[in-house]
């Protein structure tokens, strides 16, 4: 099952070797990527510039 040697049985190429559901390493990855995904939009919003409003002036 899901043990220290689980990923050796498995030949993975590419983007695979790093993100996928066989290995505890590729598990770990996915989830470090979703959490920095979450953290990168988090900031994005916390972080831009708010819309400034003109204010009215009456003559």
């Amino acid at each position: 099952m899901a043990g220290h040697d689980s990923g050796t049985q498995y030949n993975f190429t590419g983007i695979q070797k790093y993100f996928n559901s066989y290995t505890m390493t590729g598990r770990r990855n996915c989830v470090l990527a979703t959490y920095a995904g979450i953290a990168m939009i988090f900031l994005y919003f916390k972080l831009k510039p708010k819309k400034q409003t003109k204010a009215v002036t009456e003559k």
